[in-house]
């Protein structure tokens, strides 16, 4: 693995005087005792640039031979998880010693980076086959069908969660000055959790649920929705989509969204990549920690003011653009196909 001894200044004269008095590169490979392809590859150089001298190149030469580098672009690409140290230590046993700044440069250099691991949900085989039949199954439908759908989704918000990433300009060893710090609770400091809808035609109902949520409570909430149906003046038979939370599916609140006459659009499990709620909520929690509420009180209000700003132009394009996650989702086999934000 380490880098091969380079050939003295007349080993390699002395190839191409073979080589002209007609010897073939096997041949000269056994009178000096080197490799074919080592002949060949000196030869061709001769060609080339009609000198055997070392030509002048940009930087430092690379500590990894190519071969290590496709050793260690081999291993990571096997396993991701690898860490630099395992890198280095591979690469010592093999003859080469680096640091992990060079496993840095040079895996880089192939396309691959260091990243922090997204965190998704926890996908089963029975889970991709049903995402991946919805995706095809759904993959050709019409607007207009994602138009008459009513979307659903909770979300839980902190009071003092890292809902959004913010800089500043501070001089140094300012960093630690009031003005320049995000405040942290414990904990969070408390949490609201929400149930919100929209459709094609703007946000529908958004609901603060106080209590640990059952199926009796999400039928009140539902019984609620209606007018939310009547508010976006959504199509006759429209849809209405949940995901399979056990509220969501237990016998009672099929059946009274049979009585009431709900058609329910079919749900694959693990799939909130799938829920366009998701991109709703995230422009919600970005608003509200930009108005830095500071109790539970301020939180609510702030989070139904800012959810009755969001632009109907944004939940339409979000309906529009909704085939881009069925695609999504088959590209990716049945996997997750976008970031969920499970920052609260």
């Amino acid at each position: 693995m380490a880098k091969t001894k380079e050939l003295s200044k007349d080993t390699r004269n002395k190839i191409v005087d073979l080589h002209q008095a007609g010897k073939t590169e096997s041949a000269i490979g056994k009178q000096l005792g080197l490799k074919k392809s080592t002949v060949g590859a000196i030869i061709r150089k001769w060609k080339t640039y009609k000198t055997t001298d070392n030509l002048p190149r940009s930087g430092a030469p690379c500590k990894i031979s190519p071969r290590g580098v496709k050793m260690i672009t081999r291993t990571v690409s096997k396993n991701p998880r690898t860490t630099r140290g395992d890198l280095v230590n591979d690469l010592q046993r093999a003859g080469t010693k680096v640091t992990k700044p060079t496993i840095n440069n040079t895996l880089r250099r192939q396309g691959l980076k260091s990243c922090s691991a997204r965190r998704v949900p926890l996908l089963k085989p029975v889970h991709v086959q049903a995402r991946l039949k919805f995706a095809r199954e759904h993959l050709d439908d019409p607007e207009e069908d994602w138009e008459n759908v009513i979307w659903s989704d909770e979300t839980k918000i902190l009071l003092f969660g890292k809902n959004s990433t913010r800089r500043v300009w501070r001089t140094k060893n300012a960093e630690l000055h009031p003005k320049n710090t995000i405040p942290t609770v414990k904990n969070g400091g408390g949490n609201i959790m929400l149930w919100g809808c929209f459709s094609a035609k703007g946000p529908g109902r958004l609901i603060r649920v106080k209590e640990r949520m059952n199926g009796a409570m999400y039928r009140e909430i539902l019984s609620e929705n209606l007018l939310s149906a009547r508010a976006l003046k959504m199509k006759r038979g429209w849809v209405f989509q949940h995901d399979n939370d056990p509220k969501y599916t237990a016998r009672a609140t099929k059946e009274w969204l049979r009585k009431n006459y709900f058609k329910v659009l079919e749900w694959p499990s693990q799939s909130p990549d799938l829920n366009p709620t998701e991109n709703l909520w995230i422009e919600l929690k970005v608003h509200v920690a930009q108005q830095q509420p500071q109790n539970i009180t301020a939180l609510e209000e702030i989070c139904m003011e800012e959810w009755a700003k969001i632009p109907a132009t944004l939940c339409e394009n979000l309906v529009k653009t909704y085939r881009k996650h069925l695609t999504s989702v088959i590209a990716n086999k049945g996997y997750i196909s976008i970031e969920i934000n499970f920052c609260y």
